[in-house]
């Protein structure tokens, strides 16, 4: 069960260690947080920390058991699957494009539209917004599949490499494989070796979506960030509390997701 002791500091903040279950071992650690009212959105450099901890501790297993990771920089085929992204992750996403200048901005919104309309073209869009894949596993992998096959790169892939890589989406780093690169160029037609997380902080993520936008997703397609940013929609605001109160709930809900690798998004 996860376990966390709180210290004061000198600081407008505090130290927290906890103890989080991560398979069959326990991932120890102590962070600092602030002391005062944090949503979950500002406590997601922490959580994305946590989760990079976790990758490189499976990794490391991997190496060790003979299969390496294969995923490297260049080889952007999963970057053109439906990547979800959490509605806190969209938020923050969503600020961190304020503050760039306006022609990169002007840039990423080109690249966003030129991949909206090719969903559209190919006949994805639609289907996206019907929305009957959420509810039926099969129409949910013929969409996943047929989405892929379209071709359309995250608007963040430049040069295949992602230009957002230290801010990536949870979900992001999560998918890793071992087999062949070669493979990954069509996920329909062979059997991708994935690596298995024993604990996908995504999943908690989307939990508390769901929780707020009371649907089964608690997601969105990141190709729809620009339009979803345009809502001014603060979801980080409804999980709210200290620093520790707001990463307590977190764990505990990452607890609850341990070991279901093969849980739907």
């Amino acid at each position: 069960m996860a376990q966390e002791t709180v210290r004061e500091t000198d600081s407008p903040g505090v130290t927290a260690e906890f103890a989080l279950p991560v398979g069959t071992a326990t991932l120890r650690a102590t962070v600092a947080l602030p002391a005062g009212r944090t949503t979950l959105t500002q406590l997601l450099p922490i959580i994305q920390d946590i989760e990079n901890t976790i990758v490189d501790q499976v990794t490391l297993e991997a190496e060790a058991a003979e299969r390496p990771i294969s995923c490297r920089a260049g080889c952007g085929a999963c970057c053109r699957q439906l990547v979800p992204l959490s509605l806190f992750e969209a938020e923050a996403l969503t600020e961190w494009l304020q503050t760039l200048p306006e022609d990169r901005i002007a840039h990423l919104r080109q690249r966003f539209h030129l991949a909206l309309l090719a969903l559209r073209d190919a006949g994805i869009m639609d289907r996206i917004l019907d929305g009957a894949w959420m509810n039926d596993e099969e129409i949910n992998t013929k969409l996943n599949i047929d989405y892929f096959h379209a071709g359309v790169a995250c608007p963040f892939l430049e040069n295949e490499s992602c230009s957002i890589h230290a801010i990536r989406p949870l979900s992001c780093r999560e998918y890793l494989v071992t087999s062949s690169p070669e493979l990954c160029k069509d996920p329909a037609a062979h059997a991708i070796a994935g690596l298995q997380i024993p604990v996908r902080l995504s999943r908690a993520l989307f939990a508390f979506g769901r929780q707020i936008e009371q649907d089964k997703r608690g997601w969105i397609p990141l190709v729809f960030l620009l339009a979803w940013g345009k809502s001014g929609a603060k979801p980080g605001d409804r999980v709210a509390g200290t620093g520790p109160e707001v990463l307590k709930l977190f764990l505990q809900e990452a607890e609850a997701h341990s070991g279901n690798a093969d849980e739907e998004a």
